[in-house]
């Protein structure tokens, strides 16, 4: 309150002196003007020019106000990782993918090549027959296969009866939109006949990390994949150590 009454009697004051300028200007060009001489016009007009000046600086002025200055963001302190920065960066309901991302990352590093099967581990179905009827996809393993494929070069398979079963398993792929960032095309489902057309297709693939249910499958493999999960609500007893156990794939990747 005090700056704002102190500021208010300078414009006061400015104005006082303003209109005292104006009345004993006016008496001065009333008295040069009766002499007609051409030095007293020249001094009224310089006279002119000067008070022109004057009531410039001594008027308040009535500019546009001023623009604020910007902001800053606060400083980064010195030795931050540059990992933390980018993940505070992330918008807070990109959160959750943040973290699959990481976790899928730290699980398959140094991975090029994963190959999955669908029955019992991407769809709610778990056998051969009933892919024959229908096929869903559990929505929990939509995101997680999407950042396989980020990360990977993924590849879904499965053992199959007839054509109408693999009809069903590429439609529901499709609708779950799996095939919409480009990472998993249809061309990278895959279907066989037998369990031991699945084991060829891993070997042919050179794949780096297996997804499957089959103890059989998994335990043939060992001995040339890098890394399996075994998908299993039960243990897998004496399994070897390049082989993990888990009862879904969101858990092992959670």
């Amino acid at each position: 309150m005090t700056g704002l009454a102190t500021e208010q009697d300078a414009v006061s004051l400015v104005r006082r002196v303003a209109r005292a300028l104006n009345r004993r200007v006016t008496d001065i060009v009333a008295l040069l003007l009766n002499h007609k001489s051409a030095g007293s016009l020249g001094a009224v007009a310089g006279f002119a020019i000067a008070v022109v000046f004057a009531w410039r600086f001594l008027r308040p002025s009535q500019g546009r106000p001023r623009r604020p200055a910007p902001k800053r963001p606060p400083a980064t302190p010195a030795g931050t990782p540059d990992s933390v920065v980018s993940d505070a960066a992330e918008p807070a309901g990109d959160s959750g993918k943040l973290v699959t991302r990481q976790i899928v990352a730290k699980r398959l590093s140094g991975c090029r090549k994963v190959t999955c099967q669908l029955l019992g581990v991407v769809f709610e179905e778990k056998t051969p027959e009933e892919l024959q009827k229908h096929a869903t996809v559990r929505p929990s393993v939509v995101e997680l296969l999407l950042e396989i494929s980020r990360h990977c070069d993924l590849y879904l398979m499965e053992t199959v009866l007839d054509d109408k079963s693999e009809e069903n398993a590429l439609m529901a792929l499709e609708s779950a939109g799996l095939f919409r960032t480009g990472g998993l095309m249809k061309e990278k489902v895959l279907f066989c006949s037998t369990e031991v057309g699945r084991t060829s297709f891993v070997r042919q693939l050179e794949a780096d990390f297996h997804i499957d249910t089959s103890l059989d499958i998994v335990s043939q493999l060992s001995r040339f994949i890098r890394c399996q999960l075994f998908i299993s609500s039960m243990e897998g007893g004496q399994l070897a150590a390049n082989i993990f156990n888990s009862p879904s794939l969101e858990q092992f990747f959670s």
